[in-house]
């Protein structure tokens, strides 16, 4: 970062995640020219993420733990206070696939268990959503059914669950950070997993929404804890704060 005071980590998570939103950016626009094979791509993307955003924590944030999606988990971090949990290329087959713009960069920092500050850098929209430009929950937006977005994999049962418990539309999105940018932007209502993810899926995510004041919590309800022996998480839902317990509900029986 340039010279000057200290930046927060509201601040330093933005940062962090546009700069390897960037770098992703430039590789993606270098391996399409090269040819290079999909699973190259992925891999590479994967590489260039976690080296960035490990290296530059180690020199802006020495004394704070890293734990990345691509990284080893030595353990290390359950006695700390301060953890970030990035994942580097969210939706790293969506990245390889050069028309999909369903990919993001996730930079989140837990204080004690609390998704304190983050970031999500979705590079194809131009737009890196963080803490620290926290903003108001998204107008209304005259919709006449509630619009969720989910995983492609769950939209056969879980959307099927809600569009006749709730007559909502459902869409299957790619890459955790996508959908739930799309629900702080007021592009989607709620975003509902009702299976298994990773801290690194939605610390970042959680934290953006938490900001903008939007409900972010697991499906039954219980709060998001992050840091935690067992990094697997079960059950999410971001969305408006109106439709939480509706949300909640359709999935309670």
């Amino acid at each position: 970062m340039t010279d000057g005071p200290e930046p927060s980590d509201h601040e330093l998570a933005h940062w962090l995640a546009q700069q390897a939103g960037d770098q992703l950016l430039s590789l993606r626009e270098e391996m399409e020219d090269s040819g290079a094979g999909y699973l190259h791509r992925e891999l590479a993307g994967d590489q260039l993420g976690h080296r960035y955003l490990t290296g530059a924590l180690a020199q802006l944030r020495p004394d704070d733990v890293v734990l990345s999606e691509e990284g080893r988990d030595d353990g290390a971090r359950l006695e700390a206070e301060r953890v970030w949990i990035v994942d580097p290329l969210d939706g790293s087959s969506d990245f390889a696939d050069q028309w999909s713009e369903t990919w993001a960069v996730h930079v989140g920092l837990s204080v004690n268990g609390q998704p304190t500050a983050g970031a999500v850098a979705v590079p194809p929209w131009g737009r890196t959503f963080s803490t620290a430009a926290a903003g108001e929950p998204p107008s209304e937006t005259g919709r006449r059914r509630p619009l969720v977005v989910m995983s492609r994999s769950r939209v056969r049962w879980d959307g099927h669950r809600l569009a006749r418990r709730l007559d909502a539309d459902v869409y299957g999105v790619g890459s955790a950070g996508v959908k739930a940018m799309a629900v702080v932007t007021g592009e989607a209502d709620a975003w509902v997993h009702a299976g298994g993810l990773y801290e690194w899926d939605t610390c970042a995510p959680a934290a953006v929404a938490l900001a903008a004041g939007l409900h972010a919590s697991h499906l039954d309800g219980s709060p998001l804890r992050y840091n935690r022996r067992d990094l697997a998480q079960w059950g999410i839902l971001i969305c408006r704060p109106e439709l939480a317990s509706d949300l909640k509900a359709a999935f309670s029986a």
